[in-house]
């Protein structure tokens, strides 16, 4: 497995971007775009300190399927266990990134094939050649959600709800006067996952919350727009009148015009709104 030169766990191991960038011949990825060791690395030994390692490797296309990942070697190469070795490779699995099948060995899967949403995929895509698609999909598939958010919402009339939507709003508009970037934000994530929480979907919620999750490893808002600029808070303030007055499809146009705004603002696409 000559393929793979790159330092031991026993090494070096104090910093997941420093490896990752080791991969992209010592490039460091950009503060707020990924740098952190991710969450199965950490806390986890030399197993999970393999996980990330082989991880990242596969996502970066060190790796491939023409490459079987034969246990011993890898164990040689990274002077760990068998036992360390098989659980590396069954979490890997687990996340859609290997398949094991007798006389074949284990072996590289499809990218279509990767639990996409997997925090630590989500990461490791980061580091890669893939960042700019996967960026560009979370922000599609967030364009997909929020609409559909808004407008259940605002069929669902609660009162409480328009009224927590509109006190979020007027703090945005306070704090975008005073330039106080942390309470707008703040408000900013809340108005967008109190719109899924107040769905009635617990499937659609679920799904928001994995997109913010993932959204945080660019340094992007986890939910919100995170912009000071005067037609934010005006753009909020729209859905939450549409949302007040029950007017579903007043709701979703008035979201998706505001993630428009937002996205056009990053120079990210916007799809299309699908039919009802």
């Amino acid at each position: 497995m000559t393929h793979m030169q790159i330092a031991s766990p026993q090494q070096d191991m104090s910093s997941g971007a420093d490896r990752a960038g080791a991969l992209h011949g010592g490039a460091r990825p950009e503060p707020g775009h990924g740098a952190r060791r991710s969450a199965g690395a950490r806390g986890r030994g030399l197993h999970g300190q393999l996980v990330q390692q082989l991880g990242q490797m596969i996502v970066s296309g060190e790796v491939d399927a023409d490459h079987p990942l034969v246990p011993e070697e890898i164990g040689e190469r990274f002077e760990v266990s068998r036992t360390v070795v098989r659980e590396t490779l069954r979490v890997l699995e687990a996340k859609g990134l290997v398949t094991a099948r007798p006389n074949v060995g284990t072996r590289v899967r499809p990218v279509s094939e990767w639990s996409l949403l997997d925090p630590d995929v989500v990461e490791w895509r980061a580091f890669g050649p893939q960042r700019e698609d996967q960026q560009r999909e979370l922000v599609e598939l967030r364009s997909m959600i929020e609409p559909l958010a808004a407008r259940l919402t605002a069929e669902h009339g609660r009162k409480e709800v328009n009224g927590r939507l509109g006190d979020l709003v007027a703090t945005m508009e306070r704090a975008a006067d005073q330039d106080d970037s942390p309470a707008f934000a703040g408000a900013d994530a809340e108005f967008h996952a109190l719109l899924a929480q107040a769905s009635g979907n617990q499937m659609l919620e679920h799904l928001f919350g994995v997109v913010s999750g993932a959204l945080r490893v660019y340094g992007a808002s986890s939910a919100g727009c995170d912009g000071l600029g005067e037609p934010s808070p005006a753009h909020h303030a729209r859905v939450a009148e549409a949302v007040a007055t029950g007017d579903g499809a007043a709701a979703e146009a008035a979201m998706r015009q505001l993630l428009t705004v937002h996205h056009e603002a990053e120079r990210l696409p916007v799809p299309a709104p699908r039919g009802h």
